[in-house]
């Protein structure tokens, strides 16, 4: 694994430079989505940069309270030394977790998905259950988040929803989460209070800057529109502004319904389809490389990667790399961090 990009604060100041010049040009400020895209990464590369710097100054100090402990048995200096440690702890595990992201997609903003599996009610209620747990992540980590499609279930829960997750390594962290979800739980729903399995399936694309290489034949889409459905603006529910693309040629659909207009939703919805798309390519890609290597290497999207045991037993367990723990309420809060690790560290040696 390549720590280097991570430790190597010349170039990230470097490129901090070279952020503040673009930003001083007036015409720079006109475009608001390039202007959000480039303060991200500045603020990213600058908080990445204090960070190391601090670091390193406590470690420097840490080094010489060392020397004067060996001189001296200070109660006190061994007290502040033993603080200290305990805080560059903390500060080594965020560190841990950049050197992990060096993939050339991952500071992406991403498009999260989730589809509730077969099962009806329990399912549409696994699929709300896990809506909610991956807001509580984006909260706890300052990703904001803009929901783009949202289809509620016949009687509880979603069929499905989509976010935009906006913000650094958005796409380096939730990439993790893309495959199927298992529950195991006593069902609420059911009056003989039985156990149930629900399944639900979570997707993640990262959103790209460059599409225009992607081209999209008219004639391969399906195109529907209907009235919107979920939380949302004044636009919500009053008109069929909302846009359904099937992409027909691979089954891929996607949905917009967050835009005022339905013009607005199918350019969107096109712009999500794209990426979509040169997901595909790139997966393929990395697919006919791996064949021709000889390697097995699971990208497909659909393959189960966790479960979430609520009963006869506490358990959430990650099949991929067998990191476990007995605390589901805890997870289903939206603490995904040594999942999240594990799997990037599986990622890496693999």
């Amino acid at each position: 694994m390549n720590y280097g990009g991570y430790f190597d604060i010349s170039k990230k100041e470097g490129r901090i430079e070279e952020l503040e010049e673009i930003t001083k040009d007036a015409n720079f400020w006109l475009d608001k989505n390039k202007v959000q895209e480039t303060m991200d990464e500045l603020n990213n590369l600058k908080d990445i940069v204090h960070n190391n710097k601090e670091i390193k100054e406590q470690l420097e100090n840490d080094l010489e309270l060392l020397e004067i402990l060996e001189l001296e048995n200070d109660s006190k200096i061994k007290e502040e030394i033993e603080k200290d440690v305990n805080v560059l702890t903390d500060k080594l595990k965020d560190l841990e977790m950049f050197t992990l992201l060096n993939s050339e997609y991952d500071k992406n903003n991403c498009i999260l998905e989730i589809h509730a599996g077969a099962g009806g009610t329990e399912a549409c209620d696994w699929a709300s259950m896990l809506y909610r747990m991956y807001q509580r992540y984006m909260e706890r980590h300052n990703f904001k988040y803009e929901v783009i499609s949202y289809l509620e279930g016949e009687e509880t829960g979603i069929k499905s929803a989509s976010m935009k997750v906006t913000g650094m390594y958005a796409y380096g962290y939730l990439k993790c989460e893309k495959g199927v979800h298992r529950l195991v739980r006593l069902s609420p729903f059911d009056a003989n209070n039985k156990r149930h399995t629900s399944f639900a399936s979570v997707d993640v694309t990262p959103e790209f800057t460059e599409v225009s290489d992607i081209e999209i034949q008219e004639k391969d889409l399906k195109i529907d529109v209907y009235r919107s459905s979920g939380a949302g603006g004044q636009h919500i529910n009053t008109t069929d502004s909302a846009v359904r693309i099937t992409h027909l040629p691979t089954k891929i659909v996607v949905a917009c319904q967050n835009q005022r207009s339905q013009i607005q939703n199918r350019e969107e919805a096109l712009n999500m389809l794209k990426s979509k798309l040169k997901q595909l390519s790139i997966e393929n890609q990395v697919k006919t490389l791996s064949d021709v290597k000889g390697e097995n290497l699971n990208i497909e999207f659909g393959s189960q990667i966790r479960s979430y045991v609520m009963h006869p037993y506490s358990m959430v367990k990650d099949h991929r790399t067998n990191y476990e723990t007995a605390n589901v309420t805890k997870v289903l809060d939206g603490d995904l961090d040594e999942f999240i690790k594990s799997e990037l560290k599986n990622k890496v040696s693999n």
